[in-house]
């Protein structure tokens, strides 16, 4: 299911808690973007025609709620990412935010721990 940065964001803000109106939407996109209440509208609308979100109409609004997993979206999309920029492989990833100085000690120290986790598991 191909979507867009755009409906992304609006999938986001449902994703941080639903079911939520439209007018939920538009606010806690507020901060971040200066869309007018028909572009999210018009950006549910999609999301729902993707078969990304569905709603239940609650008296005169529509409260919303995600059909995808945010974990298993973010699976899909990073396995899909690697695959096209990295021939499926995460090293020369990690390699190239190295490279670039991107990497915070945090990242490290859990790359270190995720990495010694799954030498303990595979063994």
């Amino acid at each position: 299911m191909e979507i867009s940065k755009a409906e992304f964001d609006v999938l986001n803000a449902i994703w941080e808690s639903f079911p939520c109106s439209a007018n939920e939407i538009v606010n806690r996109l507020d901060n971040e973007k200066n869309w007018h209440e028909k572009t999210v509208k018009t950006l549910l609308g999609r999301l729902v025609k993707k078969g990304a979100i569905a709603f239940e109409k609650d008296k005169r609004r529509y409260l919303y709620h995600p059909l995808l997993e945010k974990e298993a979206y973010q699976l899909t999309e990073s396995k899909s990412l690697l695959d096209r920029l990295f021939g499926g492989r995460i090293s020369p990833l990690v390699a190239n935010f190295a490279q670039q100085q991107k990497l915070k000690q945090d990242d490290i120290d859990e790359l270190k721990k995720l990495i010694s986790d799954w030498e303990k598991q595979n063994d």
